[in-house]
């Protein structure tokens, strides 16, 4: 079964600093807020175990997702002199994988991009 979901979805993990975990706390607070009010996004959310951080989000489309980066590019910039990211996971349609890679490529970020093939969206 082919998919016609053009849901982009990101998985960033980040490790707090020694000493940093309320910071990177705060910051994570200020970009759900800030997240909330861009209209591609259909969810976003951090999760917690001790020092490490995990975020959940989905967006409409990559389009939705890669504004979304322009949108909170100074909140994530603190949020790196607070914490390291230790792994960045992204799936999008097959045909919005190119443009993913390059701009994460041109930002510097190593990510597994993943292309979603198979599924539904109800």
């Amino acid at each position: 079964m082919a998919t016609n979901d053009t849901c982009c979805s990101s998985a960033p993990y980040f490790k707090a600093h020694e000493g940093k975990l309320e910071a990177l706390k705060t910051l994570c607070d200020q970009l759900v807020q800030k997240t909330s009010e861009e209209p591609g996004c259909l969810y976003c959310g951090f999760s917690f175990d001790g020092d490490q951080t995990f975020c959940r989000e989905g967006y409409e489309n990559a389009d939705a997702w890669l504004a979304h980066l322009g949108n909170i590019g100074e909140i994530f910039g603190e949020m790196l002199k607070v914490s390291d990211l230790t792994r960045l996971e992204v799936h999008a349609a097959a045909s919005d994988v190119p443009k993913v890679r390059k701009t994460l490529g041109d930002m510097g970020i190593e990510a597994q991009v993943f292309a979603l093939e198979y599924g539904f969206r109800k």
